[in-house]
């Protein structure tokens, strides 16, 4: 039944993932808190695990759709974000484990509710990008953007990618849906620096008793990534960020309420 119910939870959020060019993370870090009943730092380093998985087969999927060479194209952006998060991402996880967990907790809440308005006022932001910024602010501002992104998906184990988009559409200038799969190559790298870290902190061991579930979790967030992929050319971009802004404030809610973190 748990091992169900993982594979059930990691499909409908790697949907999400793979549709708007995300790890799932935000979504995924108050079920496995309030649902499946997991500290807060274990929750986090789980969540690092799936979202590495649910980003790079969302990255596969969605790159037939907005072809490689878009991609490639635009490899000074990932460069240039990615060189700040992967050095946020090294300092995130550094700090997370010396946090008490009621203070990381409000971490995560806060965050949550401030990607939920990120979310919601997409349009504003977007429509800033009219605004053309010379290029050495734009890339010094990509490489801070990127290390504050950097030490957020570390400390709270997710790739951050409701803050890479934005960054990414607002100093760059470019489409919402190529920005979702820039998105995903400049998160890959720096889940991958966050798991580094905790591993050499002897952190990851704690997760050794919990590899069925991360197992059942990451196969229903590859399907569920593939999913979403399919349906990246169809659904407004509008109609998901107002969708996925109320969805973050209701888990921001109910992580509030969960009483059995300690």
């Amino acid at each position: 039944m748990r091992h169900g119910l993982a594979f059930a939870w990691g499909g409908l959020v790697g949907i999400l993932g793979g549709l708007i060019g995300l790890g799932g993370a935000e979504f995924r870090l108050p079920v496995l808190v309030s649902i499946f009943g997991y500290r807060t730092l274990q929750a986090i380093m789980i969540n690092l695990v799936v979202s590495l998985v649910t980003v790079f087969f969302s990255f596969i999927f969605r790159s037939g759709s907005i072809g490689l060479t878009n991609l490639f194209e635009n490899w000074p952006i990932v460069l240039n974000i990615l060189a700040g998060s992967l050095l946020g991402s090294y300092m995130g996880s550094y700090y997370a484990t010396r946090i008490q967990a009621p203070t990381l907790n409000r971490v995560v809440v806060a965050f949550l509710v401030f990607l939920s308005f990120v979310l919601l006022g997409h349009q504003l932001i977007f429509d800033l990008t009219r605004f053309q910024l010379p290029n050495l602010l734009k890339f010094s501002l990509g490489w801070i953007a990127g290390g504050v992104i950097g030490i957020f998906s570390s400390m709270l184990g997710v790739a951050g990618g409701e803050l890479i988009i934005p960054t990414i559409v607002l100093l760059f200038s470019v489409d919402i849906k190529l920005a979702g799969s820039l998105s995903l190559a400049i998160s890959m790298p720096t889940i991958m620096m966050g798991l580094f870290k905790y591993s050499q902190q002897k952190r990851l061991q704690e997760l050794r008793s919990e590899q069925g579930l991360i197992g059942f979790m990451s196969v229903g967030s590859i399907w569920g990534a593939w999913i979403g992929s399919q349906l990246l050319k169809s659904t407004p971009s509008s109609v998901l960020y107002g969708l996925l802004g109320g969805i973050l404030l209701l888990s921001a809610w109910k992580l509030t309420q969960h009483q059995g973190v300690k």
